[in-house]
């Protein structure tokens, strides 16, 4: 497993607003997908990590950056990297950038920068250490 992990996406109509232009919280649906798409990548699912681990992965904070805007029909790249890693929480930067496919340049302009601390809970919400076995696999990414 790499240390970025990189998901590619286009940006469609419907995440747009009136003028064309990726509608802010939809930049929270992308961060979420490209974290999702990592849980993949190490052989997990959600599903997996509550029903067989006791344990889900939230949302406990997020600072975000909007640094220029992406519009309908960009291609874009989401970098995730996870910074750290202890028994009850993730830290992860997540990067947005808008590339060119049409070209053979690699240019990547960053749209988003944003830092997300997530949480290991139990079904009731409660702190929960993650289990040795899904450690592993997360301290791979580090």
């Amino acid at each position: 497993m790499a240390k970025n992990f990189e998901i590619k996406i286009r940006v469609y109509y419907e995440d747009t607003d009136a003028g064309g232009i990726v509608y802010y919280a939809n930049y929270l649906k992308y961060l979420e997908r490209a974290r999702t798409e990592l849980i993949y990548s190490l052989g997990l699912k959600h599903k997996k990590l509550i029903e067989e681990y006791g344990f889900q992965i939230i949302v406990a904070h997020c600072d975000i950056a909007f640094k220029k805007p992406a519009y309908f029909e960009d291609h874009l790249v989401i970098k995730t990297e996870l910074k750290s890693l202890s028994a009850v929480k993730l830290e992860m930067v997540q990067k947005v950038y808008k590339v060119d496919c049409w070209t053979t340049t690699t240019e990547e302009e960053l749209l988003v920068d944003a830092k997300v601390t997530l949480a290991c809970v139990n079904p009731q919400g409660k702190p929960k250490k993650m289990p040795s076995a899904a450690s592993l696999l997360f301290k791979s990414c580090l």
